[in-house]
């Protein structure tokens, strides 16, 4: 049975303020599961392939109840507003992505004001311009035509496998616990992938 979807005031509650990027995930994540019939994930049922890490991130987290805890929120990053939501029990999966005319005309001088918002740079007339155009984008992502918006498209998915548990082991470097499967082998011995020296910039 399908149960009523959380208000936008309380998923921003969860994310810490009111954002266009916080509407997208949540329009999206509402017609998810309304294409899907489905109700609120309370554990694996239900999955979300997310490809970007934006602020629409919690909106998809609240409404789905999909999340990376669980491992029913899969990331790809892609830097795409695209999600693809899958259902494991009917093999139903619909790919919702943003149509480009709608991200790229419904505030076309986002991109400008933006960078000179958070370089300093605006005015108070431009800064109250900046305000507005957030909160009448929110506006338009909460209040137009789903179809409008998004390009809904029913696929078919391969059904990602079950979050797995894994065993623990100590690195043998730092010392610090890691899970067995990201553990990496420095030297013939088990170290954690900070300690192996793999991706830079995360180096101890």
């Amino acid at each position: 049975m399908k149960k009523e979807i959380k208000s936008f005031e309380e998923a921003a509650e969860f994310h810490g303020h009111v954002c266009p990027g916080l509407a997208i995930g949540y329009k999206a994540a509402e017609v998810g599961l309304d294409e899907l019939l489905s109700g609120r994930s309370e554990d694996e049922e239900l999955v979300c392939i997310a490809e970007n890490d934006s602020c629409s991130i919690d909106g998809i987290q609240f409404v789905t109840g999909c999340t990376f805890g669980k491992g029913n929120l899969i990331f790809r990053d892609h830097g795409k507003q695209v999600y693809t939501f899958i259902l494991r029990d009917k093999s139903d999966a619909v790919r919702i992505s943003q149509k480009p005319e709608f991200a790229m005309n419904s505030a076309p001088e986002a991109p400008q004001l933006m960078k000179k918002f958070f370089s300093g740079e605006t005015s108070e007339e431009e800064t109250a311009r900046y305000h507005k155009m957030r909160s009448d984008m929110v506006e338009k992502y909460l209040t137009r035509p789903a179809d409008e918006i998004f390009v809904i498209e029913h696929v078919k998915a391969e059904i990602p496998e079950k979050a797995r548990l894994f065993n623990s082991v100590k690195c043998a470097e730092c010392g610090e616990v890691v899970s067995e499967s990201r553990a990496r082998v420095k030297n013939g011995k088990i170290v954690c992938i900070p300690c192996s020296n793999e991706y830079a910039g995360i180096n101890r």
